[in-house]
């Protein structure tokens, strides 16, 4: 599947180099580009994306506090001329960071480690709940709910509630069959029943589908 991005810089220059580079991956599709993260966010509320590429030093709003201001954010790429704030990025769980200026090559490596979790998720996951540690198959999740800092894992005939953010469960399961549909659900695309309205039915549970999520549900669920 191919990975949708966002651009996030303040300078045009950088701008036109991430540009450049990522019309070389076939794999990449550039949707848009913001010149500061007040557009992002403007952006973010009607599309979703499944990378950012964010400068760090910007004005009015820096890209380490725009991404963590962001309840659900999408894998992230820094890029900054700044050493001194590669530490921010790293502890935010970024995919990688770029020093400008970097090169092609140093990209590649960058946006190969998000297209090798895509290509090759893990079968498996331990989720830790009821002072267990539960090993789980992924095609055997129907869906998962968030509860906050919590999250509630359901399969067929049970459900785990284990202490992990809806994002980070996001970041785990492959995207060639998870998609999230609302801010509290990601859902199993094999497991859909069928679509009511705003409602996806799997296995008798109504699942909302939210505004923002919908047209890119629907291509996924098209695909």
């Amino acid at each position: 599947m191919n990975i949708s991005c966002l651009i996030i810089d303040d300078e045009p220059s950088s701008q036109n180099v991430l540009k450049s580079f990522i019309n070389k991956i076939d794999y990449l599709d550039l949707l848009h580009v913001c010149n500061n993260a007040i557009e992002a966010l403007a952006y973010l509320k009607n599309n979703t994306v499944d990378l950012l590429f964010l400068d760090i030093n910007m004005p009015q709003l820096s890209g380490v506090s725009f991404y963590k201001s962001l309840q659900n954010p999408p894998k992230v790429i820094f890029t900054t001329a700044y050493s001194e704030y590669a530490l921010d990025g790293f502890n935010l769980d970024a995919t990688d960071y770029l020093l400008k200026p970097f090169s092609f090559e140093r990209f590649v490596k960058a946006v190969s480690k998000l297209k090798k979790l895509n290509d090759h998720p893990t079968e498996n996951i331990i989720v830790k709940a009821d002072k267990k540690l539960h090993q789980i198959k992924i095609d055997d999740i129907y869906f998962v709910e968030s509860l906050g800092d919590y999250i509630k894992v359901h399969l067929e005939n049970t459900t785990l509630v284990t202490y992990k953010t809806l994002t980070k469960m996001y970041s785990e399961l492959p995207k060639s069959s998870f998609i999230q549909v609302h801010k509290s659900f990601i859902i199993n695309k094999k497991k859909i029943n069928y679509i009511e309205g705003n409602l996806v039915i799997i296995n008798s549970n109504k699942i909302p589908l939210g505004v923002k999520y919908k047209k890119a549900f629907l291509e996924f669920f098209n695909s």
